[in-house]
């Protein structure tokens, strides 16, 4: 199966610029816990429900905290036409939950999760949420961590 046949289409974006407040709504509103972020040209991150909490919160900052503040500055994705059990053993050894999907001209198309690529495969999906759940990696969520785009 490819990732076109399973991911969410419809995909909520923040800009960098918005404030940690205004994403919170946006995923309170769109019942997801992560959103990509993008310029009008293309994407410079994603900021997670965790992101708001361990970076922004738990560090002091306020609602008013500017989304790039925070969010995740480097951009894991994967494209449309990628086998989806491939990309289920690629986000285990990434350790994310989602990944923006992207066509042929990396134009965003769509978010893949997860609970998208289960889908009654219980073995893989638990294999990858085993990888993805183990601690440490470089997603960590320290407020020390430098998030710089590479």
């Amino acid at each position: 199966m490819k990732v076109k046949d399973c991911m969410t289409r419809e995909v909520r974006l923040v800009g960098p610029d918005e404030t940690i407040a205004e994403a919170a709504r946006a995923m309170a509103e769109s019942d997801c816990g992560a959103l990509p972020v993008a310029t009008p040209d293309r994407l410079v991150g994603m900021i997670t429900d965790r992101d708001i909490a361990v970076r922004g919160i738990a560090a002091g900052l306020g609602p008013e905290t500017k989304v790039s503040d925070v969010m995740s500055r480097e951009v894991m994705y994967c494209y449309e036409d990628d086998a989806t059990d491939d990309v289920l053993m690629n986000m285990g050894d990434i350790q994310v939950r989602r990944l923006p999907v992207v066509d042929g001209d990396k134009k965003l198309v769509g978010i893949i999760s997860l609970s998208d690529l289960a889908d009654g495969r219980e073995q893989p999906a638990g294999e990858a949420l085993c990888l993805i759940a183990r601690s440490g990696g470089q997603h960590t969520q320290s407020v020390h961590q430098e998030n710089s785009l590479a």
